[in-house]
């Protein structure tokens, strides 16, 4: 009797696929398939992530092309992008994915539209101004976020910006990091503010001054969104030179000991919730060569004032720097192009992305910030924006993402007009996610108004897309909250009048906040 293979599993299938073949190993077959113009192996395509490629949804394609499209993602390291690299950005934009650009929460910038033909020269142009997309996506460590205006606010705490480069250096295209369980996210901070929501990453440092005037990093780790919903624990401190060691030994306890038949339990603070937090630390300490100093946790700011809008005066003599709101994100070739013309007008010289999809731009001189400043807004990118438009965030929606059930960055553009326009005096910011699907791509169990892509029925009861309703989310350190169920849900068609409603309902209630009304429609 012959016996049927046993189904393979979706860990199982991932893990066979990188065991085969390296993800990094990949590079010379894109070369191939660009050349050859033969289809492309659906197992190198999971492989191509290591490239920051992701197939996209055909939501937006033709009937009858059967083109085989790509979402592309930049690596931004420490989110920056100079005059140069800019034009480069609009230029393949332009040219190669039909003017779209869109920041992300992790300080890269995504493409769409592309196709494998063209990718040779897109990697071309992108090294020629020392951009690339290595370790941009797969199961590695990806880009290292950190505060956008490192080294120029006379606010921080310190600059980290070497911290930074040695770590993205040090792990870029590194073999011995090539295949991990799933991805790895690292985030170093020395804004006074905190921006870059340590809470929610894997590994984060926090600069904190000592008494004697030297930098010490809290050390946390094991946060998450999605299935690996936790706070970051913070396990110490170490110095600014002890942080890239630290880095590898963590890196390697969960490369060894991550799980690898589940994906859903397969990031880092799984491994801590099943160890427990000290036999973590112990673990991590008998890989070191240097002391970690006892805990202390400190207090942080709570992440609805994490940000950096408005004309700031930097610590270069004679400049200035501009912190700028998008709309999730968007950017566009429309958008690329009026930064270039900007930039050249004013003698900007780059900008900075944010982990909120928003942008800052840097090295502005004194006597032109308002000026541009003006411009910036007269171009829908805003300097002082709206208490809608400062916090909106969305994923990449059903127009390009397989995994998505609703839209999301045209449904947040459409939602914060039509809140300016109904509450122009709105005093409270508000901070909003957009979500395609239950992934929290774009952070949804952590602001005021959380929408999660789902299916519901219309007034006529048949099945639609639409949202899932989730309230009260915020970061503060131990005191974060998670945003919880309303098991409100609705069409997207009905999304802006739904979240109006809520907001007069509000403005008619007795509650003096915002957000302790909205706890009041948690289930």
């Amino acid at each position: 009797m012959i016996t049927a293979p046993k189904k393979e599993s979706k860990a199982a299938r991932v893990e066979r696929i990188k065991k085969e073949k390296d993800g990094l190993d990949v590079l010379q077959d894109i070369y191939l398939y660009a050349i050859t113009g033969e289809a492309v192996d659906p197992e190198d395509i999971d492989r191509l992530k290591w490239y920051g490629l992701y197939t996209q949804n055909r939501n937006l394609q033709d009937e009858n092309d059967e083109t085989l499209y790509f979402m592309l993602r930049v690596k931004l390291i420490g989110g920056k992008l100079n005059l140069e690299q800019l034009k480069t950005i609009a230029d393949i934009s332009k040219k190669y994915a039909r003017g779209t650009a869109d920041f992300t929460t992790r300080q890269d910038l995504q493409f769409h539209y592309i196709r494998v033909v063209d990718l040779p020269e897109i990697f071309r142009l992108l090294d020629s101004v020392g951009l690339s997309t290595i370790f941009a996506a797969g199961d590695v460590p990806r880009n290292v976020v950190s505060c956008p205006v490192n080294g120029i606010d006379e606010d921080e705490i310190a600059d980290v910006r070497d911290v930074v480069d040695k770590i993205n250096e040090a792990l870029k295209g590194n073999r011995a990091f090539s295949n991990l369980p799933r991805k790895f996210k690292i985030g170093v901070n020395g804004c006074s503010c905190n921006c870059i929501n340590h809470e929610m990453q894997d590994l984060s440092f926090n600069a904190v001054k000592q008494q004697n005037g030297k930098i010490h990093f809290a050390v946390s780790v094991g946060g998450g969104l999605a299935s690996n919903r936790r706070v970051a624990d913070h396990i110490g401190y170490v110095t600014p030179s002890q942080v890239l060691p630290l880095t590898k030994a963590v890196i390697k306890i969960y490369r060894d000991n991550g799980n690898r038949d589940n994906r859903r339990k397969a990031r880092l603070g799984h491994i801590i919730e099943e160890w427990g937090v000290q036999k973590f630390r112990e673990i991590l300490q008998n890989n070191l060569t240097f002391r970690i100093k006892d805990p202390n946790e400190i207090e942080y700011v709570n992440s609805k004032h994490r940000d950096h809008f408005g004309i700031h005066a930097s610590k270069v003599k004679n400049s200035s720097f501009i912190g700028c709101a998008l709309n999730s994100g968007h950017i566009g070739l429309d958008g690329l192009e009026k930064l270039v013309l900007l930039f050249e007008k004013y003698d900007a010289k780059a900008l900075k992305a944010t982990v909120t999809q928003n942008i800052v731009i840097t090295q502005v001189p004194t006597k032109n910030a308002q000026a541009l400043a003006q411009e910036l807004e007269e171009v829908g990118i805003s300097p002082v924006p709206s208490n809608f438009k400062a916090k909106i965030q969305a994923c990449t929606g059903l127009n390009f993402c397989k995994f998505a059930i609703s839209e999301t960055k045209g449904a947040a553009k459409n939602l914060v007009e039509h809140l300016e326009k109904k509450f122009p005096d709105f005093g409270q910011r508000v901070s909003i996610s957009i979500n395609g699907c239950p992934n929290s791509c774009a952070h949804a169990h952590i602001v005021d108004i959380g929408l999660i892509g789902t299916k519901v029925k219309n007034k006529e009861g048949q099945s639609v897309v639409g949202y899932d309703l989730f309230v009260g989310g915020f970061l503060e350190g131990v005191n974060t909250q998670f945003s919880k169920k309303t098991n409100i849900k609705f069409p997207q068609e009905d999304l802006n009048e739904n979240i109006e409603n809520l907001i007069t309902e509000y403005l008619e209630s007795k509650y003096t906040t915002f957000v302790d009304f909205l706890l009041t429609k948690a289930s």
